[in-house]
């Protein structure tokens, strides 16, 4: 009798104890968790930072913020902030709150999407208008 084939998918390697609060373990015991963000190993976390860096256009980073909620599940919201926009920081960047999402990479999509936003400001000032905040200018 033959089985079939289950390709095997790359995990990504645990961090190490007390270092992260992503809920690993709990999320893997658990039968309705999402475990579509294990599949975001080191590797490919590298490969997603350097491409959010190098986004081309607002429709480009829309387009990899879908792809990151279709692939992975990571939701990321990117507006303007409460206060006045006088520089990239005042850009509100978040991440909805994920069991398996790592502290790291909670950190690190924000930052490279604001490196973005210094490299090809046109994409930020595109981001305003699409909140009507440059519509007296």
């Amino acid at each position: 009798m033959l089985r079939p084939m289950i390709p095997s998918v790359a995990l990504r390697s645990p961090c190490p104890p007390g270092a992260c609060i992503c809920e690993r373990e709990q999320l893997l015991t658990t039968s309705e968790g999402n475990l579509r963000i294990f599949s975001l190993t080191r590797q490919a976390e590298k490969i997603l930072l350097e491409r959010l860096e190098n986004v081309q256009s607002l429709s480009d980073l829309e387009h990899m913020q879908r792809r990151m909620y279709e692939q992975l599940g990571i939701q990321v919201q990117i507006e303007p902030g409460f206060n006045e926009v006088r520089t990239m920081r005042g850009i509100s960047i978040r991440i909805a709150e994920q069991p398996g999402l790592c502290r790291k990479t909670r950190q690190s999509i924000p930052a490279a999407i604001r490196r973005a936003l210094e490299k090809r400001p046109e994409i930020a000032y595109k981001l305003l208008d699409g909140h009507d905040l440059l519509r007296d200018t």
